[in-house]
């Protein structure tokens, strides 16, 4: 090991992206990366404004959908600029604090949107299993408490995180094999043991993720249960399709986390260029999804989003 008096702590890190992306492919990729976060910005925006101007739509389960939203929307801007700028510009660099500032975005956003999921679990749970005392429990003003506290737990618990990795000595090399920077990646340049740094963020990291995994599950256990009691079809029908949305945008960003969690886990490893795919598709794709899950799985949404197009229609037909 180096020792720390006899080096010199590096000053910026380098953002690889897709180490092996030949020249001639460089374009389509960056231009594709560029089309998720445009798909990103418009459809998350779209539900912002959709539920904050519809006056019928400010009920709790759109109030949850507007925090997801914004979360995926941050989410993509704090990840995606910097590596389509490296595509299109050669600016691959990222300054010592830059790269920390953006893992600490970066695993924050994690967090809140995984407790966010979990105050819609809990809303659809109360929906289906205690439908009579729903207006009494959930109101707007107990999801915007939810999600509220949702958004101010991992503050301090991310912050913690990365001035924890803050500690570390990076001496180089420098080349970040990702994307972007995340706790994981950066902790391994480190010229010393990152060992005790990397066992508390494992254990925060799982935590933020099976805390709210577990609430989940259980509430769509019993929400299935409650389902599948209710005597006529048309009741099971409609009870299965409130909670279709939710059920997609958590699977959503579950399933490829924990798939990779427990492939590390039990020994399956992936290649550089697959692993970084991967992580990829579960960091942005789900941001691009989401709304098009709430607009065309959501019947009020998709009425109200009707309704608007139809009104425009009808004033430029008056021209």
């Amino acid at each position: 090991m180096m020792s720390n008096s006899n080096a010199t702590r590096i000053n910026n890190f380098y953002i690889l992206g897709f180490p092996g992306l030949l020249a001639e492919n460089e374009g389509p990729v960056s231009a594709l990366l560029f089309l998720i976060y445009a798909s990103i910005v418009a459809g998350n925006i779209l539900i912002i404004t959709i539920v904050t101007l519809e006056r019928s739509l400010h009920k709790p389960t759109y109030l949850i959908f507007c925090h997801l939203a914004f979360t995926d929307l941050v989410y993509g801007t704090v990840i995606l600029p910097k590596i389509i700028s490296k595509y299109w510009f050669g600016d691959g660099l990222i300054s010592y604090y830059g790269c920390f500032t953006q893992m600490y975005f970066v695993h924050f956003l994690g967090a809140t949107h995984s407790f966010i999921l979990m105050v819609m679990a809990l809303d659809r749970f109360v929906a289906i299993c205690a439908p009579f005392h729903y207006p009494r429990f959930i109101t707007n003003t107990t999801i915007m408490a939810l999600c509220a506290i949702s958004w101010f737990v991992p503050i301090a618990w991310m912050g913690g995180l990365v001035c924890h990795a803050l500690t570390l000595f990076y001496c180089g090399p420098n080349e970040i094999q990702l994307c972007y920077c995340d706790h994981i990646t950066i902790t391994r340049l480190a010229c010393e043991s990152a060992r005790a740094v990397q066992i508390v963020a494992f254990i925060l990291a799982m935590i933020s993720l099976l805390l709210p995994l577990a609430f989940i599950f259980f509430s769509y256990f019993f929400i299935i249960v409650a389902v599948v009691k209710k005597s006529s079809s048309d009741g099971r029908t409609k009870a299965l399709s409130t909670c279709t949305p939710q059920l997609f945008i958590t699977c959503l960003y579950y399933m490829p986390r924990c798939f990779v969690y427990l492939a590390n886990n039990v020994g399956f490893t992936f290649s550089d260029p697959v692993r970084i795919i991967v992580i990829m598709m579960y960091s942005v794709l789900p941001a691009a999804i989401n709304p098009v899950i709430y607009c065309f799985k959501t019947k009020e949404i998709k009425e109200t989003l009707n309704k608007r197009l139809n009104n425009r229609k009808a004033t430029v037909n008056l021209f």
